[in-house]
């Protein structure tokens, strides 16, 4: 007989790969392409909000988390303290944002590839990524955490061997040129580039129902993983820019912009062929691949809760006889994602995806409000501090965020909510 429940195989520390995991390619690319918006100074303001929007985000969230452990995330908690609609919208967008983010981390993984082996398309290397991680996801949680905090500890590595190297060469006057190209026009419109910068933290929520005594684990590894991302972004953003200002690690030779800005970075103080910059572009990739590969479990629980509440074709909701996994929800995740790549539209698809983040951020935060005062007896064993100041606050940032993104994204927001009204139409005609 199968099981229709998921196995429960997560420790703190593989919780800690997760969620670090998730986000850390927002280290590798991305985030550059919010400099063009607004220079050092846009950008940097961006950040700044961004990380104290994380910040009350986070921990509100893991009250959520550790009081509802399920693998719908946001999901979950938007309907059980919002009801059904409010909580169809939720989970929609939290698909929205994990189907869309792993497709431009597997361009820029094809694109670092291309770097290191210029006969191989990075069309064709995205793809091969989508499959090979497929896999080991289907093959077993466990496995596939396993693998990602190896990925990720390198990862990191990474990083802190990139900033050794590149802070000693930091000049202040290439930090501050044209620092502020845009004024405060181009500060909002780098928001959804600082977001890129933690985007996919909250997917640590989506894997609760396979934590061992998820209502500690989770806190832990929500926790750590947030104070360690913060302290790299700090380190990425100084240690890239300083070497020769924020247009060299945006712009390509031919006047494009680039998907690989460290490597931009290294090349000013190193040949390509020098052995450090041959190792970090080859460690880089885990980066990359440890998003990509997190993004893909967390997406594909997301999607499985929503197939085994009937809220998507039955067939998504259903566990591996012999792995144990969400099979059929991870493979539909990846041929959509597929599609998705195809487009080679990077700063597009971040920006839908980021959408999503943020729909799922609001309603999140609400739904923290909104269960304090409907289920004050509801078990917590974390609860927020100082409430309700930071699920306020982060409802508050979030909002601006969005109306930023629709002011400088008109075209891509209806093409968002578009898909929202679509869904949320059929999820009226046909739930029963």
């Amino acid at each position: 007989m199968i099981n229709p429940n998921l196995k429960r195989t997560l420790t703190p520390m593989l919780i800690w790969g997760l969620g670090v995991g998730y986000v850390i390619s927002g280290m590798y690319f991305g985030w550059n392409l919010g400099l063009e918006k607004g220079g050092t100074l846009g950008m940097a303001l961006a950040t700044g909000l961004v990380i104290i929007l994380y910040s009350c985000f986070s921990f509100s969230y893991a009250e959520l988390a550790c009081a509802i452990p399920k693998a719908g995330g946001a999901y979950d908690y938007a309907e059980r303290a919002l009801k059904k609609d409010i909580g169809f919208i939720t989970g929609l967008a939290q698909i929205v944002e994990f189907v869309f983010t792993p497709p431009a981390i597997a361009i820029a993984i094809g694109a670092y590839f291309h770097l290191v082996f210029p006969e191989i398309p990075v069309l064709l290397s995205a793809i091969i990524v989508y499959v090979v991680f497929t896999g080991l996801n289907v093959y077993g949680v466990k496995a596939a955490a396993n693998f990602e905090l190896t990925v990720t500890i390198l990862a990191v590595g990474e990083l802190i061997l990139f900033s050794a190297l590149t802070l000693p060469h930091f000049s202040a006057a290439h930090f501050s040129q044209n620092s502020f190209p845009h004024g405060w026009t181009g500060a909002f419109a780098a928001i959804p580039f600082a977001i890129w910068f933690f985007l996919g933290i909250e997917g640590v929520a989506n894997v609760a129902e396979e934590t061992i005594n998820p209502q500690k684990v989770i806190l832990k590894g929500f926790g750590w993983a947030l104070i360690t991302l913060v302290i790299l972004c700090v380190l990425v953003f100084i240690a890239s820019i300083g070497i020769n200002g924020w247009e060299s690690i945006v712009f390509s030779s031919d006047g494009s912009s680039s998907d690989s800005p460290l490597p931009m970075a290294l090349g000013h103080i190193f040949a390509t062929d020098h052995v450090f910059y041959r190792l970090l572009i080859g460690i880089g990739l885990f980066g990359l691949i440890a998003s990509f590969h997190g993004l893909l479990l967390a997406s594909g629980r997301a999607t499985f809760e929503f197939g085994k509440i009937g809220n998507a074709p039955h067939f998504l909701g259903r566990v591996h006889e012999r792995f144990q996994t969400p099979a059929n929800a991870l493979i539909f995740n990846s041929m959509i994602g597929v599609l998705i790549l195809c487009t080679g539209k990077t700063d597009q698809i971040i920006i839908i995806s980021v959408f999503g983040a943020l729909t799922l951020y609001a309603f999140s935060m609400l739904s923290v409000i909104r269960l304090r005062k409907t289920e004050p007896a509801l078990k917590r064993p974390f609860k927020v501090p100082f409430y309700p100041y930071p699920p306020f606050v982060a409802l508050v940032l979030t909002t601006v965020c969005i109306v930023a993104l629709c002011l400088s994204n008109g075209f891509l927001s209806l093409y968002y909510f578009g898909i929202l009204l679509f869904f949320f139409l059929l999820f009226k005609l046909f739930k029963k």
